[in-house]
């Protein structure tokens, strides 16, 4: 399933997750405030937690948000080739392009102002490794239809895994590394 239909959004969810983003990436979600929230998109603070519930479910749904545009772009970029590993690198790195630009995303990486949203993707990212690993899951499925599904997971998520730890502590070589160990692990069935 696309994550465009799994975090469809109206123009009042984008504005206010737009909002999230821009504060937390300010000042991280520990001093987000639903009535910053609600002055920044120019509605009632009412209306941000009617919307949400609380802040909580708005941290939580700003990094879903997040997490589907890095994996739309992703998903984009494995589908513009015909050379299925070519998509792989192609995607990766455009994972780590986006992180390096996008503010939150450095924000949340290199700990400024936004540490505390760490643990949605260490401790507490499940929901994020579950959609980054179906996209490169569906990627293989497609490509190298024999292999097992226990096995397209296992590749699928050991890639995922091993990007996320790039973006965590970045090395010079990355993409190369990633690239690396998704050929080891697809080398068989080359």
């Amino acid at each position: 399933m696309r994550c465009a239909k799994l975090c469809a959004v109206t123009e009042l969810t984008r504005a206010l997750l737009d909002a999230a983003v821009e504060l937390i990436a300010a000042h991280g979600s520990r001093g987000l405030r639903m009535a910053e929230v609600a002055a920044r998109a120019g509605v009632s603070r009412q209306t941000v937690y009617n919307e949400f519930g609380n802040r909580e479910r708005l941290i939580q749904a700003v990094a879903l948000h997040k997490t589907g545009e890095f994996l739309d772009g992703v998903r984009e970029r494995l589908a513009g080739t015909d050379d299925p590993l070519e998509g792989l690198r192609r995607g990766i790195a455009f994972a780590f392009d986006l992180a390096a630009r996008d503010p939150l995303a450095r924000s949340v990486l290199n700990g400024a102002n936004a540490e505390d949203m760490l643990p949605l993707l260490t401790t507490k990212g499940r929901p994020v490794l579950t959609l980054a690993t179906s996209v490169i899951a569906q990627h293989i499925r497609a490509h190298w239809r024999t292999l097992p599904d226990a096995r397209v997971h296992l590749i699928a998520d050991t890639i995922v895994r091993v990007a996320l730890s790039h973006l965590l502590t970045p090395s010079s070589r990355r993409l190369d590394s990633v690239v690396l160990v998704t050929e080891a692990l697809l080398a068989h069935r080359l």
